[in-house]
């Protein structure tokens, strides 16, 4: 979500498809956090994380890393941002 919030604030500085890109990850990580709630979500389609068992915990930090790593190349790409608009407005 902190990704999001950076896209909000520097509007149509960013380009679409970096947009597109920051609120897929934010939807996919907000999905396993439903998951892995206390909540029957089932309704909706999703699949239960059993994060109480040593199974479901592992499956959690295996998602977490995934999610971090798919983070990485668009916190780069919205410094990189930063950095022309910064460097524009010098």
């Amino acid at each position: 979500m902190d990704l999001v919030k950076v896209v909000v604030h520097l509007g149509p500085a960013v380009p679409g498809e970096l947009a597109l890109d920051v609120v897929e990850l934010a939807r996919d990580v907000r999905e396993l956090d439903m998951r892995a709630s206390p909540y029957d979500v089932s309704g909706f389609g999703l699949a239960p994380v059993a994060i109480e068992t040593a199974a479901g915990k592992a499956q959690y930090v295996a998602a977490q890393r995934a999610f971090a790593a798919r983070a990485e190349p668009l916190r780069s790409a919205l410094l990189a941002v930063c950095r022309d608009l910064l460097a524009s407005a010098a």
